[in-house]
């Protein structure tokens, strides 16, 4: 869609119309709604997909309960509109979760928390999920594992996600339009040239290096926009961004049920412990400022002693550091809206536009939620139309993401159906491959008819035929991709099958990228 009087990009070079720098929830969401209203895109990260701040939420498809207390009622109202539009576009990764909520009498009032869930239920036009109901905990299964102090609960519903499946599967549709999404690449400098941006990018694997030209340049970096801002554009913007550090702990599995707990802190804060892998319990988050390199994010000392204690609160069962198997944290790059505390800092997402008449534009992505991508993409769209002439009109509201073409609910079914076909699968492995590919997993066991066609097992219940999967379809590129941000078996693989992983990469793996 290049259009005449525009300055030469090279002969034979081809201009896209958009370019992308980052490949988080928001990058690969925008590039995916692109794509698809038939704009060329080329999509930038420097490390895996979801390598950040996209991988390291609290997994939930929410409209945020607590942020009705900071009156952000347009993002609360645009978010619980969004948990039916996701769960329905993307079944297998995402799905519905009830939520419990124990009243604690030394904090919020029980008629303030009814009024805050009646809003809750009300205010983003909910049909799939059922409404908010009052649970005696004396009686109630939620009720079991907690201090018998609480007697009183709200159980209401959100979603759960996958995160970083959410992140690549936007990318892999988004390339099935015809995207290009450049993982391991770099973009070292970005530099207006009139009506055309001229991005130069490094391929960190190969060292080769690349010159695109693009009409548009949207800067999704996460953490890193600032620096994009200052050093890879070399703008002087005012903008600026809050990194608040949110940590996470993985814990042997403390209760049986199937709801996720919310949980008040006397601090104001709440935590969420939630059913996680089938044998793990996840607890988090944690709201610290953060003023280092945002991939040098670790939970400190500090923080797990806060979400023991914090969960401690109410299980009955003592937690201590002998229980947790996996920690992980990530950065939010909030947009700094001067808020005193960082759980109070907005997680209403902030667009800012650069450039000047017959300049090319430069957007700018501040703050998100992992819940709202879709609009966020959508209204990046509108701001950009102006530079991006015949572009279509917003679709995404009724797709569906790769593999989530059935109906909501019908995972188990979709399960059944597997091991039906492929008898040689367990139970739980097919009902595994349902929840991270949907029908891809079809597709994935085509002409595998017996457990030797799924090659070698390197260990839990990832497969060769899987790895291979991932590979050629999904942009992975290393053991960590595929063990932690394609699937989380990296809970389950020892070490040493983890580096035996990495080798078959190193060795056969390569040739499937290549083909």
């Amino acid at each position: 869609m290049v259009e005449a009087g525009q300055p030469a990009a090279g002969v034979g070079q081809q201009v896209f119309d958009l370019a992308i720098i980052g490949g988080g929830i928001n990058g690969c969401g925008i590039a995916r709604d692109a794509a698809g209203r038939g704009l060329s895109v080329f999509l930038a990260e420097q490390d895996d997909l979801a390598s950040a701040t996209s991988s390291a939420s609290t997994k939930l498809i929410h409209g945020g309960l607590r942020y009705l207390e900071y009156y952000e009622f347009r993002l609360v109202r645009e978010a619980l509109m969004e948990r039916e539009v996701l769960l329905k576009a993307a079944p297998h990764i995402i799905w519905p979760l009830r939520f419990v909520l124990p009243h604690h009498k030394g904090l919020r009032p029980f008629w303030l928390l009814r009024l805050g869930l009646f809003l809750y239920d009300h205010l983003g036009g909910r049909k799939l999920l059922p409404a908010t109901r009052v649970l005696d905990l004396k009686k109630a299964e939620p009720g079991e594992p907690l201090k018998p102090l609480f007697d009183r609960a709200f159980e209401y519903s959100d979603c759960w996600v996958q995160d970083s499946r959410l992140v690549a599967l936007n990318a892999v549709d988004a390339a099935a339009r015809g995207a290009e999404i450049a993982v391991r690449t770099r973009v070292t400098s970005a530099r207006r040239e009139g009506a055309l941006w001229r991005v130069s990018v490094r391929d960190l694997v190969s060292g080769e290096e690349r010159q695109v030209m693009a009409r548009a340049l949207i800067n999704a970096a996460g953490p890193w926009v600032s620096k994009v801002i200052s050093e890879t554009v070399g703008s002087n913007s005012a903008e600026k961004v809050r990194l608040v550090k949110g940590s996470h702990i993985v814990t042997k599995k403390l209760f049986d049920h199937d709801r996720c707990y919310i949980f008040q802190n006397a601090d104001g804060r709440i935590i969420f412990a939630i059913p996680y892998e089938q044998d793990f319990t996840l607890i988090g988050t944690t709201d610290v400022d953060f003023g280092s390199e945002p991939g040098m994010a670790k939970i400190t000392d500090a923080e797990v002693d806060y979400l023991l204690a914090a969960a401690g609160e109410y299980f009955v069962q003592p937690l201590g550091r002998s229980d947790v198997v996996w920690t992980y944290s990530g950065v939010r790059p909030l947009y700094d809206d001067g808020a005193s505390k960082a759980q109070a800092a907005t997680r209403d997402y902030v667009l800012k536009l650069e450039g000047g008449e017959g300049e090319a534009p430069l957007l700018n992505i501040f703050g998100g939620k992992i819940t709202t991508y879709r609009r966020l993409a959508e209204h990046a769209l509108e701001k950009l139309a102006p530079a991006l002439a015949g572009m279509g009109k917003p679709w995404t509201v009724g797709g569906t993401l790769p593999g989530g073409d059935f109906a909501p609910g019908d995972a188990g079914k979709l399960a059944g159906n597997l091991r039906a076909r492929h008898p040689y699968l367990t139970d739980r492995h097919a009902a595994r491959l349902v929840r991270h590919y949907g029908t891809g997993a079809a597709r994935m066991l085509e002409g595998v008819t017996g457990a030797e066609g799924l090659g070698r097992l390197f260990g839990a219940d990832l497969y060769e035929v899987e790895a291979a999967w991932l590979l050629a379809h999904e942009f992975a590129r290393s053991a960590a991709d595929i063990l932690w941000r394609r699937t989380k078996l990296g809970l389950r693989l020892t070490a040493a099958e983890a580096e035996e992983l990495q080798r078959w990469i190193d060795e056969a793996g390569q040739r499937l990228v290549a083909a």
